[in-house]
């Protein structure tokens, strides 16, 4: 399993911040949200991603997909921006072919919202940070509602 290194935005504490927690991860100095991102692949996509207590962003790209490079720091910016409320995990398609396989990935970029393991919402493309954040905010509503 990975562990990111995030710097709080609130104090400026380096943490380590791993793929894979019980609750969500917070600042060790002042115990703020932190924002969670972790890449998955093929054989821990169902612990990183399906498990995972928050909802979970997902992002299908490829290293060689202009777009998907485009919108990555967006989805970071979301990820900072929900702190506490989302995960965003990262899955490279062309090293996850078992999971491009399953969920039909046909286009990239390619996101999905999952919530308590579940798809709830999909959508193909880039998109600017707060056309994003208004995505995923309705998708957690939505995942909320129907879970």
């Amino acid at each position: 399993m990975s562990t990111n290194i995030v710097q709080c935005k609130n104090c400026g504490q380096k943490n380590r911040v791993p793929a894979v927690a019980s609750s969500i991860p917070r600042c060790g100095k002042c115990r703020q949200p932190l924002p969670w991102i972790a890449e998955a692949g093929d054989d821990d996509f169902a612990e990183v991603a399906e498990a995972s207590t928050v909802p979970v962003v997902v992002d299908f790209w490829a290293a060689w997909c202009g777009p998907c490079r485009m919108v990555s720091p967006a989805l970071d910016r979301v990820a900072e921006d929900l702190a506490g409320k989302v995960k965003l995990v990262k899955v490279d398609v062309d090293r996850s072919p078992k999971l491009s396989e399953r969920f039909a990935i046909r286009n990239i970029p390619y996101l999905m919202v999952l919530s308590g393991g579940r798809v709830v919402a999909e959508r193909a493309g880039a998109a600017p940070a707060a056309e994003l954040r208004t995505w995923v905010d309705g998708a957690i509503a939505a995942g909320r509602k129907s879970g």
